[in-house]
């Protein structure tokens, strides 16, 4: 606010803040920049327009300078942004908006304030093209970048696209995918394309979906069925809209907890007639695809991809070990040390999530009912107890065990006030999120993702993503590991796809060890590492191929 006396009759004094750099340099390039266009910017209402005009020939030397080595970029470009946008006033002396020139996309991908469903508004892109459901088709553009900028990291997969796409070994495939919609895969999703296939999308979670990126996939042609938020009802009517359209029929389901799998079994039965294989990349999923072939139900060959080496080694640990932490901190601000943590499972999920809150001073519980997860964790300095044991001392709870009422609400009204509870397995079935929803508790949304449960005492407990998968509905992923599942999954659709008929029963299959091996080499080149090769005497004493794979199906790494 502006006090009356630093105010002009036809305008006021518009004072900018610089916020002081911890870079040194960057902070003596913003004040001379702050030098050089005064602490105080006037304005008058009659003469916007030459008060733009002034200020772009001030940047445009600034520019000039910066071309020569002489102002920070990065300092150059904020002060840009922040100047530009103060600068802009309307003759009534209300701020009005800089041409796109000068803007940055700032909005989020939930866009919760639009109550309105995508399914009641008909959409097209640039092309005509209208065959998708997304939040909003304009945000294509901010999308694209996205999904540019995970190609980037994404090299391994690149690569293999690459390689493959003049065979074209995806030609004729048509692809059902249900995974989450995120700009890793839609990189992937890209890559199935370029491979010859033809693809239908829709979302495994009606959270973890990036508006901005169904968009860009919208945009580019492909059928995308996905928005954050989406509703149960929305959930499965995107499912059915991306298995159902006119003259095409899948050949091939790409699956994340089973979804897709589950719909196609229940409401189109007879699809499985055509379709020629499941690729499966969860916990959840893989569990319901065994449960099918158990019971005599499963009428096509399935890949397990979350029990390859590349997916469980990865994906599970690394990718987790990093988007635990970034999770919570965006959804609770919370500060890790000190806190006593329980973790619920002890498998690669687990893992990832002990190892990286131990690493910034947490106390790490962990429950298990496997004992030799049991003595991994043990051995790796973590206490085991039970639930009933650490519940009411916990600061934070995380689930990971792809199990159901893991947490139940026994559990959760032992708490104590101001727990954070939070799901990091596929499934949304670890909490017991049901019996909270009861007349005597009262839920307070805080902000997106994040609600408080509160209690007729006034203990209040702050439950993540309603219970669901944490890490993709509230943080960024490392799209480098992603790119690993990826081509993981690329391949065993090739496989599946081009296996000659009988090759593959009606059962459940690992992805076979050369292709593992094969998908790993593909990321080496990011870090430079060379391998050794065996000798002819080396690979004879060993009896392996000099070529691999190097290591038995049986082996764990």
């Amino acid at each position: 606010m502006m006090s009356n006396s630093n105010k002009t009759k036809s305008g006021g004094i518009l004072k900018r803040r610089v916020k002081t750099s911890a870079n040194s340099s960057e902070s003596s390039e913003l004040e001379s920049l702050k030098e050089s266009n005064n602490e105080d910017l006037f304005y008058e209402k009659e003469a916007p327009d030459k008060l733009e005009e002034e200020f772009n020939e001030s940047f445009k030397a600034r520019q000039r300078r910066r071309s020569a080595g002489n102002i920070l970029p990065v300092a150059a470009e904020r002060l840009k942004l922040e100047v530009s946008t103060k600068l802009n006033i309307s003759k009534t002396g209300r701020a009005r908006q800089l041409s796109s020139e000068y803007s940055s996309y700032t909005d989020e991908s939930s866009d919760e304030d639009d109550n309105h469903s995508p399914r009641d508004h008909h959409q097209i892109n640039s092309s005509g093209f209208n065959d998708f459901c997304v939040r909003n088709i304009k945000q294509a553009a901010f999308g694209r970048r996205e999904i540019e900028i995970a190609e980037q990291e994404m090299s391994g997969l690149m690569t293999l696209r690459q390689r493959a796409e003049d065979d074209k070994p995806l030609k004729g495939a048509k692809i059902v995918a249900c995974t989450h919609v995120t700009a890793q895969t839609a990189v992937l999703m890209e890559t199935l394309i370029s491979l010859g296939a033809s693809v239908r999308w829709a979302a495994c979670n009606i959270y973890s979906t990036q508006n901005e990126v169904a968009s860009a996939v919208a945009e580019a042609g492909t059928p995308v069925f996905a928005w954050k938020g989406e509703t149960e009802d929305e959930f499965w009517w995107c499912i059915e809209k991306a298995v159902c359209a006119e003259g095409w029929v899948p050949t091939l389901i790409l699956d994340d907890g089973g979804d897709a799998t589950h719909h196609v079994l229940k409401k189109h039965p007879t699809l499985f007639s055509v379709i020629r294989g499941i690729v499966e990349e969860s916990v959840t999923g893989v569990h319901r695809l065994y449960q099918l072939s158990k019971m005599g139900k499963l009428l096509v060959p399935a890949m397990n991809i979350n029990d390859s080496v590349t997916k469980t080694k990865f994906d599970n640990l690394y990718l987790c070990k990093e988007s635990i932490v970034d999770a919570l901190k965006r959804t609770t601000d919370v500060m890790f040390g000190g806190k006593l943590v329980l973790v619920c499972g002890y498998g690669e999920v687990g893992k990832g999530c002990c190892s990286a809150l131990k690493g910034l001073g947490c106390i790490v519980n962990v429950t298990e009912i496997d004992p030799i997860c049991a003595l991994q964790a043990c051995m790796d300095g973590f206490k085991v107890v039970r639930m009933s044991e650490t519940v009411r001392s916990a600061d934070i709870i995380v689930t990971c065990t792809g199990n159901k009422n893991v947490v139940t609400r026994e559990h959760l009204d032992k708490l104590k006030n101001g727990c954070i509870v939070c799901n990091m397995g596929h499934s949304n079935t670890e909490i017991d999120v049901g019996s909270l929803r009861t007349p005597e508790l009262t839920w307070e949304k805080v902000r997106s993702q994040v609600d408080h449960i509160i209690w007729p005492d006034g203990k209040r407990i702050i439950l993540i993503a309603e219970g669901r998968l944490i890490n993709l509905s509230c943080s960024s992923v490392p799209s480098f590991v992603v790119s690993i599942t990826a081509a993981t999954q690329a391949l065993a659709l090739i496989e599946l796809f081009n296996a000659p008929q009988g090759r593959y029963k009606q059962d459940v299959y690992l992805l076979p060890k050369k292709m593992d091996e094969y998908v790993a080499s593909l990321h080496l080149p990011v870090f430079d590492a060379h391998l050794t090769e065996l000798t002819d005497e080396q690979a004879k004493y060993l009896g392996l191929s000099k070529i691999g794979p190097f290591k038995p199906n049986y082996y764990r790494y």
